[in-house]
């Protein structure tokens, strides 16, 4: 027991001291002309804020490793799924009884980091949110784990108590539609839980009529109907915009701060979240993610055997059909999503990027300069965020789903490929999505 303890501890040190580590070893990166840039006092608060928030992301993920790893090795999980089996007698009401259990304890567990978290957010001025309004928003995010995550559970272990051996293989195919499910109803039913949503159209109709040109100009149909204003002022000062949905449900939301923003700048925001809706980048990052998660159900299947052989006595755990698996699973998922954040999103950052350039193309001949109004867009953006104008790159490799702001603005004040002189066979002097 005391070597796992000192083993876990070690590993959430190691993780803790990452980005220290990654600051003491980049070399000195060439300058670059300052297109994002912060005042002195926003700079040393976007500092701060960045380094409080790179220790926070880092010690969340290893401190989830360790609390499954204290549960299962405490005896917590075995005398839980006892419980559960205590409760009912009906096999199928005891893991949805079981995960809740976990489920709950994990969030007690996480809460002095979320409490930080939000703490932080409050002192810099990204969030307005009262702590009434914040607990509430973790009870339901609480309650919509529990009833999503058993559902999935209840086939997860159907699948492994009908087919032991390629269950791996069944849970795979069983997912899909589940994915493909939950990513059309997400923004019909679980975001109006979090959040108020209106339409664009009745809220500001006439920077609604003045998108319509940047809809145009991309050669599609977007409906007022599928064109949503989000609330966001009652718990953020932030600005930003999104895509969500599939199919019927597909939609662009804007917040409700962005809207305060200059018309160019909610034009080219607006853009930017057009080219992830013609881009289809929501039904594209499905399909992407589902061959990873074939190998990597098939390599939880092969880890958690070798797990339960070796520990499962000791964890009370006999069998991958005991429900008390749900931990060790839990707890190869929170590893598994730590050790992969780097591949998910360095895809995420290049997926970011085509929306840049699509974005910036589409505002041609809608905006007078679309590359001062793109780096305009960043600072304000950015300013509002407190993003890092000098980000580590190990942090930004591991951690950011964006490109950094400076990059970002960096690449908007040089990408002019309607330029005069421009050579259509050179790189970023033909336009990507549009044609000249």
């Amino acid at each position: 027991m005391r070597r796992r303890l000192n083993l876990a501890l070690a590993l959430l040190l190691a993780i803790l001291a990452a980005p220290h580590l990654a600051h003491a070893l980049q070399t000195a990166a060439p300058q670059h002309p300052p297109y994002y840039t912060l005042p002195p006092d926003k700079l040393l608060k976007a500092k701060a804020l960045s380094h409080d928030f790179n220790i926070i992301h880092f010690a969340y993920e290893g401190w989830s490793i360790v609390c499954w790893l204290l549960l299962l090795g405490l005896g917590a999980v075995a005398r839980l799924r006892d419980r559960a089996v205590r409760l009912t007698g009906i096999y199928w009401f005891q893991g949805p009884a079981l995960l809740a259990m976990l489920l709950a304890v994990r969030t007690v567990l996480n809460l002095p980091i979320a409490i930080y978290a939000h703490h932080l957010t409050l002192v810099y001025g990204l969030s307005v949110q009262g702590w009434a309004s914040w607990a509430g928003d973790v009870g339901k995010s609480l309650g919509v784990n529990i009833v999503l995550d058993s559902l999935i559970a209840a086939v997860l272990f159907w699948c492994i108590r009908r087919w032991p051996r390629r269950w791996w293989l069944a849970f795979w195919i069983a997912l899909v539609p589940i994915v493909f499910t939950g990513a059309f109803a997400a923004p019909l039913v679980i975001d109006p839980l979090f959040n108020h949503f209106e339409p664009l159209q009745t809220v500001a109709p006439q920077l609604a009529d003045s998108l319509q040109a940047v809809i145009r100009r991309a050669g599609v149909d977007i409906p007022p109907s599928h064109m949503f204003v989000m609330r966001a002022s009652d718990k953020y000062t932030t600005l930003n915009a999104y895509v969500t949905g599939l199919g019927a449900s597909k939609r662009v939301v804007v917040w409700d701060t962005t809207l305060k923003a200059p018309t160019d700048i909610v034009q080219i925001t607006f853009a930017h979240e057009l080219g992830h809706y013609v881009l289809h980048h929501v039904l594209r990052g499905i399909a992407l993610a589902l061959p990873g998660l074939l190998l990597a159900f098939y390599l939880a299947y092969r880890i958690l055997h070798w797990l339960l052989a070796r520990y499962g006595g000791r964890w009370r755990i006999a069998s991958q059909q005991d429900w008390g698996a749900i931990a060790v699973l839990l707890l190869l998922l929170s590893a598994g999503t730590f050790l992969t954040e780097p591949i998910a999103n360095t895809i995420s950052r290049g997926v970011e990027h085509d929306a840049d350039v699509f974005g910036q193309e589409a505002v041609h001949g809608i905006v007078p300069d679309p590359q001062a109004t793109a780096v305009r867009s960043f600072q304000i953006l950015g300013e509002a965020s407190l993003d890092d104008p000098d980000p580590s790159p190990f942090v930004e490799f591991w951690t950011d789903t964006h490109p950094s702001t400076t990059h970002r603005a960096e690449f908007a004040a040089h990408y002019n490929p309607w330029a005069a002189g421009a050579d259509p066979h050179q790189p970023g002097q033909q336009p990507k999505y549009f044609k000249k």
